[in-house]
């Protein structure tokens, strides 16, 4: 089975009572560019991302959500000097936080910084013809033979209504792997 294998740069979710504290009370997320998954969208704010080491300036994904997240790459950990672990999104308990600098305000979170699990998101259908369940781990192919194919191991399936076919992997992952922007991959486990 082939899926769209697509690199996921830092980025953050954010609630909505952190974005009305770091861009204003009247603060919505504008829509810069739509993204894969259905009702998702790169947005055109963005804010700074401070660790004990250093700072990194992120995007933020839409719509809201109901908790804030952060995602970096193990890259961008180390440049922030924070000890992220390998999560799935959204279970962020024992995670460590971080401050957010915005134009009108900052904060500091206590948890939410995490290295995203790679993962393939399906809708129901598309993972009944992959012959995957939620939650299931796989590996998956990619690459051209004699130019660094890889096999990523350890890959969450998380199928949903909500979700269209597409494997999400980070910068570090996707550098490591000489990818260039969106490629396909094959389930071959």
């Amino acid at each position: 089975m082939k899926v769209m294998v697509e690199t996921s740069a830092r980025h953050l979710h954010i609630s909505e009572a952190d974005l009305k504290v770091l861009f204003g009370e009247n603060a919505v997320l504008s829509n810069k560019k739509d993204l894969s998954q259905p009702g998702q969208y790169a947005t055109n704010e963005r804010v700074e991302v401070v660790g004990p080491k250093g700072s990194l300036v992120m995007s933020i994904l839409g719509p809201t959500r109901p908790e804030t997240q952060i995602e970096v790459a193990l890259t961008d950990a180390r440049k922030l000097g924070i000890t992220a672990p390998i999560r799935e999104s959204g279970d962020l308990d024992g995670t460590p936080g971080c401050t957010l600098k915005g134009p009108a305000g900052e904060i500091t979170i206590d948890k939410g910084v995490i290295i995203a699990k790679r993962h393939i998101h399906f809708n129901v259908e598309e993972a009944a013809e992959a012959g995957v369940v939620d939650k299931q781990i796989v590996s998956v192919k990619v690459g051209k033979e004699g130019e660094r194919t890889t096999v990523f191991g350890d890959v969450i399936v998380r199928v949903s209504p909500k979700y269209a076919a597409a494997m999400h992997i980070d910068t570090d992952e996707s550098n490591a792997a000489a990818l260039a922007g969106t490629v396909d991959g094959e389930i071959i486990a």
